[in-house]
């Protein structure tokens, strides 16, 4: 039996593939620990992994901190420049404790010192991305949050997706100046940039998506395995609420309205124009509203809406006549195995690629978070509801999505990389 530690930094969009992965290698036999924000360490507890911390401190629900990192334009620098990279040192102390007595390593694109530690100490170490954004592929051009429009522009030839992604790595390189320092004081080259070639395992790099999102491109890294999405919901023993199921009985399927575990607590007016939206549809629909907005909410809304602080996406989107989200990579996964389609709408990050790509399918439609007006949603809405082609599309996604089995699929990888491993 080897010893395994699975190190990752992020919302539960980021932490759930990590538990899932954890439950899937501990049924092989390895002993799992997990390394993590505090807030998830009593989740992580309860499914009986041993847990460690992992700096930078944070809280998934501190308001002011999500809008900082949920914000279009300046999310990523925010979060790079002033989170994650200047606590190289104390995230790299964390590791160091955590990865004691370790087999192998796996790492998180915001677990940067892992990749530091291994290369340190010679320790194996496996890295996993979550999205096609992580690979920033040129052959592949991402959809950029500030300018989502630019990806049109890829038919003038492939010098302009060169030309960002050239752009992204030298801006990324000088925010990173504190990793590429506290390297070169461990006797290190300084390396890749750590977010772009910088994250990835020499010996196992883990897409943990759906490859209904995209192909392996030719400039990936060489030792990728696509494994398909993992499903945290699937180990960890979810049920619906008997007022949500209630709701369900009662009238025909409703839109599903959710902004996730992080652009929920950033709202802006999405609610109240949703509300409107479904007011002018005549539909029926269930917001998951986030923590402490229940009450308040309920108080304003006609019968014909169900406020609910959470409800587990796994079981709660199969019921929806459509689902309204924000495209992270965690609901992403569970609107594409739903079967049900999709009005995207994205706020930062890898939202608006994972958005594009799911539009590509023909299971979505996309407004951007700056443009969501309820006169727009409901046009979308119905379309959604009305024309049979994105529910065709949506059934003919999910069940690619369903049989690619990721869990099975990355232990077995993880197998075939490391066969030294017990």
């Amino acid at each position: 039996m080897s010893r395994i530690v699975i190190c990752c930094w992020g919302s539960h969009g980021d932490v759930d593939p990590s538990l899932g992965l954890a439950h899937g290698l501990r049924n092989r036999g390895h002993s799992v620990a997990i390394a993590t924000l505090e807030h998830f360490h009593p989740i992580a507890r309860g499914m009986g992994f041993d847990v460690f911390p992992l700096r930078p401190h944070a809280d998934p629900s501190d308001t002011a901190l999500v809008r900082r990192i949920m914000d279009a334009d300046r999310g990523p620098q925010n979060l790079l420049q002033e989170i994650i990279f200047p606590a190289v040192r104390e995230q790299y102390a964390d590791v160091e404790v955590a990865a004691k007595g370790a087999d192998l390593l796996i790492s998180h694109p915001l677990s940067l010192a892992v990749p530091i530690f291994a290369e340190k100490h010679g320790v194996p170490w496996a890295s996993m991305v979550l999205a096609p954004t992580s690979f920033f592929s040129p052959t592949d051009m991402p959809v950029l949050p500030p300018a989502p429009w630019l990806k049109r522009l890829e038919v003038l030839g492939s010098w302009l997706p060169k030309l960002l992604a050239a752009g992204g790595k030298s801006a990324t390189r000088r925010w990173a100046r504190p990793v590429l320092a506290f390297r070169r004081t461990l006797g290190l080259s300084e390396g890749g940039v750590p977010i772009f070639d910088g994250q990835h395992s020499p010996h196992l790099v883990l897409a943990l998506y759906s490859r209904v999102l995209g192909e392996p491109q030719p400039d990936w890294p060489t030792n990728v395995v696509m494994t398909g999405y993992i499903f945290h919901d699937d180990v960890h023993g979810v049920v619906l609420d008997d007022e949500v199921k209630s709701f369900l009985q009662a009238g025909p399927p409703p839109v599903v309205f959710t902004l996730g575990s992080s652009a929920v607590l950033s709202p802006g007016e999405f609610w109240n124009e949703s509300v409107r939206a479904v007011q002018t549809l005549g539909a029926r629909a269930i917001f998951l509203v986030g923590p402490g907005n229940v009450e308040a909410m309920r108080a304003t809304l006609p019968s014909s809406i169900l406020a609910v602080e959470r409800a587990p996406h796994s079981l709660l989107f199969p019921h929806a006549a459509a689902i309204v989200q924000q495209c992270g990579a965690g609901t992403m996964g569970q609107a594409l195995r739903s079967a049900r389609p999709t009005l995207a709408v994205p706020f930062a990050h890898d939202q608006p690629d994972n958005a594009y790509r799911a539009a590509r399918l023909g299971v979505a439609r996309i407004i951007q978070a700056r443009h969501y007006r309820a006169p727009r949603v409901a046009h979308a809405l119905g379309a959604l509801l009305t024309e049979p082609h994105y529910t065709t599309a949506a059934q003919r996604v999910a069940e690619r999505v369903r049989a690619e089995r990721g869990v099975e699929a990355a232990c077995d990888a993880i197998a075939a990389a490391f066969p030294r491993l017990i």
